[in-house]
């Protein structure tokens, strides 16, 4: 029968980088335990030199004869990016997958007494190890969870990279049947054949058994078996409304007793997206209320524990969401049950970000990602689709690109059937691209208003979009703003970091959103805000702060409450701009966020107004301040008669808090600007030379030639040489890069580089 050992304590931890590790004890080691970052606190900006290199930890394992007698496995969690496992000195295994679990057979290494477990962790960069280039910290470590599995000779194969060796599967039939699919195979470590059986027991959640059945089998190497059994009427999985959940005991039984055994939750539903409707879930149309979520929190990275993720799942079930991005990557998998039992519709997808790999032209590492992202998440049914790519033509859209996205597809659909695909498109790609083909559902990345253009023109991107692909169906897959809740105005505007514009700018998302049927819905980007090591922006290094709750999680800005005004159904009030406390204007506009319809609004206990709207924004304006303390109190007030009140005090003062405001770099404006050196009034359309060099060949092409590489720096100067370009330069080319708002790159300068690269032949 399967057990498991716990190994996560007593680890010798040293950033000392000696291939001798592997056989030979460290010298000075920090004992840890596990799960574990070194990236815990220069991947979030708390120090100044973010480390990326190969580490080594290190355990002793003592082994008795009675354990060799059975089957052992090392299960690893993650090790992020590369993780290679020595035992006593001979490799055993190894993992190019950052994110996913992977298992290493240890019998073949092991001798009775103590052994030695050394594992070599690396998140270097690898040109052909995604994610390549992202904006989020690439955290090294042996960050989940490490253990043994103790099993018999005869077992479910968990050396298929999936986690139970065993997939369930349901579908819809009729009216009130599914089907339940239980598939998988057997392996045979002993040295001669075996007859056993299956035996499969499915229990609904009060302990009821709804399904009882089994089949024999014959094993002599390795056997696959398949039982397909009909379930009348099941109570169905209907997100947070009812996430119904059974539990299938699936045993393995041989010459009488038990030899493995799992215990699979499954829930019985279907999903659907249409292009004009939305999302329909058992067949009901729901608009989809997503968040996204990295894995990592303040203070130790990606190491995260299991009551940090269950604060996270409170939170965002308090909100009010129904569904999550897991971004950019394959998480946890007891986030994903957290999921499961949360009711909560998933989109999981793999870290194929940015840009594809210049050395391997199959982006091999990515198939393999998508691979072990289904294998181990197929048995939870919250998930609805995997994510084949995240903006993946920042650098280059070609018929390469085309032909990968195509084949992970392909590969999604091959290794499960029966859940949708979906991809995260950058602004840039064209509403009548090709690419929208590709998946089931497509998703568009759009920061208008932030990073580009107006607020107001995402609704019209949109209904562009929709006219150009009425077939397609879309999701809003990211949008927000870099948002520090030290900052506040009575104007917002963008790129102050203030919690008053990332407020106008959400909220202005929500009700475009909501306007169009055609929309599934959008996931905010992002629940949290997190670490993201080379980032210096907002008045906080080392962070992404387009989250609507802190790292830390300890402070939720005020868009987190328009959410929940929104979509929450649990009654509540919540007075915005309770930060902005030291006020310079006398007369004030009071903003309330609650999905109450009567509220009363008092100012030092003296009653300012009674309000009564459904609209989750409610707003009291030109609030007359007196100098000193304002306690304003807000009074929300249900049908049942029952009161929920919040607070703030406001200080009226004479002059502007200097400390609401950002101080950014004077030199910003020539750093946009950088093109104004040049003269751009005469640029004429250039007739392209073939043979020649021009701004279509990639930045990595143009250095391979001494003249070209001048003209390159001479508009550029040595921005192909920082490291965070450094990846793009084998598949990034000035007419990409002139597509991107971070470049800023007119028009007319194309023309005028294009005179200088194409008299330079190839």
């Amino acid at each position: 029968m399967l057990q498991t050992i716990n190994l996560n304590e007593n680890w010798l931890f040293t950033k000392n980088n000696f291939s001798s590790y592997s056989l030979e004890l460290i010298n000075e080691g920090e004992l840890v335990t596990l799960p574990h970052s070194w990236n815990n606190n220069d991947g979030q900006g708390e120090s100044e030199e973010y480390f990326r290199g190969q580490c080594w930890y290190q355990r002793k394992l003592d082994i008795s004869s009675e354990n060799l007698e059975k089957r052992l496995y090392l299960e690893i969690g993650a090790a992020g990016n590369i993780g290679k496992v020595y035992i006593n000195g001979q490799l055993a295994g190894e993992s190019r997958c950052g994110y996913a679990m992977f298992r290493v057979a240890l019998n073949p290494y092991l001798k009775v007494g103590e052994n030695l477990i050394a594992i070599a962790v690396d998140n270097s960069f690898y040109e052909d190890v995604f994610p390549l280039m992202a904006d989020f910290t690439f955290y090294g470590g042996l960050y989940r969870e490490v253990k043994i599995l103790v099993m018999e000779d005869i077992h479910f194969d968990v050396g298929d990279h999936s986690r139970d060796g065993v997939y369930l599967t349901s579908k819809k039939m009729g009216e009130r049947a599914f089907e339940l699919g239980i598939s998988g195979k057997i392996i045979n470590e002993s040295a001669k054949a075996v007859e056993g059986m299956i035996k499969v027991q499915l229990r609904d959640q009060e302990g009821n058994i709804a399904l009882e059945t089994s089949i024999d089998i014959n094993v002599d190497d390795a056997k696959e078996f398949i039982i397909i059994e009909e379930i009348n009427n099941p109570v169905l999985w209907d997100g947070v409304d009812h996430p119904y959940l059974y539990t299938a005991s699936v045993a393995l039984i041989v010459q009488g007793r038990p030899y493995d055994l799992r215990n699979i939750e499954v829930g019985f539903r279907t999903i659907e997206v249409t292009p004009d409707r939305g999302v329909l879930l058992n067949g009901k149309i729901i608009k989809l209320k997503g968040v996204s979520r990295h894995q990592d929190y303040a203070g130790v990275g990606n190491a995260v524990t299991k009551a940090q993720m269950e604060e996270d799942m409170s939170i965002i079930r308090e909100m009010g969401a129904n569904s999550i991005r897991l971004a950019h990557y394959q998480h946890d998998d007891y986030f994903y049950t957290l999921c499961d039992r949360s009711g909560m519709l998933v989109w999981a997808e793999i870290p194929f970000i940015s840009i594809p790999s210049s050395k391997d032209p199959e982006n091999l590492n990515a198939k393999e990602q998508l691979e072990k992202l289904i294998k181990q998440a197929y048995n939870h049914c919250s998930i609805y689709c995997w994510g084949v790519q995240n903006e993946i033509t920042i650098a280059v859209e070609n018929e390469q690109t085309y032909e990968t996205i195509k084949k992970l597809e392909a590969m999604a659909k091959q290794l499960d059937p029966s859940r949708l695909t979906a991809q995260a498109n950058i602004y840039s790609v064209e509403n009548d691209s090709l690419i929208h083909d590709f998946t089931d559902l497509a998703g568009y990345n759009l920061y208008y208003g932030w990073y580009y253009g107006e607020m107001k023109d995402l609704g019209e991107r949109l209904d562009d979009f929709h006219r150009v692909q009425p077939n397609v169906p879309v999701i809003v897959s990211e949008y927000g703003v870099d948002t520090n809740p030290k900052f506040h105005t009575y104007s917002p505007k963008v790129k102050d970091y203030t919690e008053e514009y990332q407020l106008v700018f959400h909220h202005n998302v929500i009700r475009t959103i909501n306007d169009r049927p055609f929309v599934l819905g959008g996931y905010v980007w992002n629940m949290f805000d997190f670490g993201s090591a080379r980032r210096n922006e907002g008045g906080d290094r080392g962070k992404n702060l387009k989250g609507l709750i802190t790292l830390d999680r300890k402070i939720k800005k005020d868009a987190y409450y328009l959410y929940k005004a929104y979509w929450s159904k649990s009654p509540f009030v919540h007075l915005a701009g309770r930060r902005f406390m030291n006020r310079h204007e006398a007369f004030n506009d009071i903003i309330i966020l609650s999905n109450l319809s009567h509220l009363k609004v008092y100012k030092d206990d003296i009653l300012l107004a009674e309000i009564k709207t459904d609209e989750p924004v409610k707003m009291l304006k030109a609030v007359s301040l007196s100098l000193g303390g304002n306690h304003i109190t807000v009074e929300g007030i249900d049908q049942q008669g029952t009161v929920y009140t919040d607070e703030m005090t406001l200080y009226y003062i004479s002059e502007t808090d200097n400390n609401y405001i950002l101080v950014t770099n004077v030199e910003q404006k020539h750093v946009v600007n950088w093109f104004e050196k040049f003269d751009l009034s005469n640029a004429q359309e250039v007739i392209l030379q073939d043979g020649y060099y021009s701004t279509f060949d990639t930045v990595g092409d143009l250095y391979c030639n001494e003249d070209a590489k001048v003209v390159f720096k001479k508009f550029f100067g040595e921005s192909a040489e920082h490291p965070r370009f450094a990846p793009l330069k084998g598949v990034m080319s000035i007419e990409k890069m002139a597509k991107l708002s971070a470049f800023n790159i007119p028009k007319e300068m194309l023309s005028i580089i294009n005179k200088e690269l194409n008299v330079i032949q190839k």
